[in-house]
């Protein structure tokens, strides 16, 4: 980890911030001894963070029967692993902002990053739905703090990528001297999320692994990696859909998925995005 960068980010005190309500959701599911009616009332506390949480709770993505309209209701529905993602996805939402054309593209990647790597856990079930899911939806959270920290050297990176059709990856790295994906292992670490997050945002680039490397913290980058890939392929949150070989990149070929399977969960993943953005916008 660059220590000179790992300095700057811990110790900048501009940074965004996880909302309390957030950091408190977290708290209280981590105690094990919460109850439904101890996690509305903090959940309510934050009238922003709670509308959001029934509203995306309310999507098919879910799968609920019925119309859920009260935060118990959802919190009973759901459960407190999934309330605890949804929580935290609407809390994060505000770092996206200013919420100018950039912000925009910027969160539908992310959220659609773990809506992707939800389905692909789910259908997998080689890694926790959950962590999938944040993992995706945290996967690019360095671009927004490069954006915050810096506007003008950001859109530099983004003009490299439009003007010259290169990765984002690439332009980065003509620009600043280190990476998104190094900024955004940080960023969790500083918000105090678990190590094994802060380690799949940090590699779903390079999925590079010392030899020792639990299994499970090597399943979690790829299914992060391949999740951002579907973003790509469908287009969602990117300029335009890319072209790309899934069944035959590092992350499908370490999970083992073939190419049926891979289209599959990308055809699953495209149609769930289609119905269900209204609810995360």
């Amino acid at each position: 980890m660059n220590k000179e960068l790992e300095t700057l980010i811990m110790t900048a005190s501009d940074l965004p911030t996880i909302p309390v309500v957030a950091t408190k959701v977290m708290q209280l599911i981590e105690s094990e001894s919460a109850t439904a009616e101890e996690l509305a009332r903090v959940v309510a506390s934050d009238p922003a963070v709670a509308a959001r949480v029934l509203k995306i709770s309310n999507s098919s993505f879910y799968g609920c029967q019925r119309q859920i309209q009260t935060l118990s209701h959802a919190i009973m529905v759901l459960g407190f692993s999934t309330l605890k993602s949804l929580v935290v996805a609407a809390s994060v939402k505000q770092v996206y902002k200013p919420y100018g054309l950039t912000e925009k593209m910027l969160w539908e990647h992310s959220f659609g990053a773990g809506l992707a790597a939800r389905i692909i856990a789910k259908s997998t079930r080689v890694v926790n739905e959950e962590e999938a899911f944040l993992g995706g939806l945290f996967h690019d959270i360095g671009k927004i703090i490069m954006n915050t920290m810096d506007s003008q050297q950001f859109q530099t990176v983004m003009q490299i990528c439009f003007n010259e059709g290169v990765a984002f990856t690439e332009a980065e790295h003509q620009v600043y001297p280190y990476s998104h994906s190094e900024v955004g292992a940080l960023v969790i670490k500083k918000w105090n999320f678990p190590e094994i997050l802060m380690h799949a945002v940090a590699r779903h680039h390079s999925l590079e692994f010392p030899e020792n490397e639990d299994p499970y913290q090597i399943r979690l980058a790829c299914v992060v990696g391949l999740a951002n890939m579907f973003c790509h392929s469908v287009g969602v949150g990117v300029r335009e859909p890319e072209e790309q070989e899934l069944h035959n990149s590092l992350p499908a070929t370490l999970l083992k998925l073939e190419q049926g399977r891979i289209q599959s969960l990308l055809e699953t993943f495209s149609e769930a995005y289609e119905r269900d953005k209204s609810f995360f916008a």
